[in-house]
């Protein structure tokens, strides 16, 4: 799986004393965001993210895993290497 970023020019603009951010419908609806979000600050940066966590069942999980078609084949190396 690899990971890919998307970058978007968008505005700040004023709230009062504050700034906020203008997000596009196009987004919003991919994201399925409607009136709030968690903001979560890390040292890579900011991730915004729906307050509803739409976590995966693990049957979910294992589909959409054996959907990518990976390779794992070069851990067959592990099994010969001693270790328990």
């Amino acid at each position: 799986m690899s990971k890919t970023a998307v970058s978007r020019d968008i505005k700040l603009i004023t709230i009062g004393n504050s700034k906020g951010l203008r997000l596009p419908k196009a987004l919003l609806q991919k994201y399925g965001w409607s009136d709030s979000l968690v903001l979560e600050e890390t040292d890579e940066g900011i991730y915004l993210y729906s307050k509803e966590k739409n976590k995966l069942s693990w049957q979910e999980t294992y589909r959409a895993m054996a959907a990518e078609g990976e390779d794992w084949s070069d851990l067959d190396v592990t099994v010969a290497d001693g270790l328990e």
